[in-house]
């Protein structure tokens, strides 16, 4: 399901909202509050992750690391070969 970054926004601010409904309000009994505002943290922190990643597409990612294996690679190819003057001016 593709998301954009501002419905990433929304759900971040909805959760925000709920977490200070939760900081202004009675505690519920059996440490509900603390624990419900925990949840909500991580949620918070996962909206921030998901935001974050939302700004590089999928496709630039794997190329990134696609194109870094190939520069290793041909790093590897290079550095093995001991290059002659002639071979370089032909």
């Amino acid at each position: 399901m593709p998301t954009d970054r501002s419905s990433l926004y929304a759900l971040k601010n909805l959760i925000s909202e709920v977490d200070l409904i939760l900081e202004t309000a009675p505690d519920l009994p059996q440490n509900r509050t603390a624990r419900s505002r925990e949840l909500l943290s991580v949620a918070i922190s996962l909206a921030d992750d998901l935001i974050s990643q939302a700004k590089m597409p999928a496709a630039t990612a794997m190329g990134h690391k696609g194109g870094t294996e190939t520069a290793r690679k041909r790093e590897s190819m290079i550095t093995d070969h001991v290059w002659e003057v002639s071979e370089l001016l032909t």
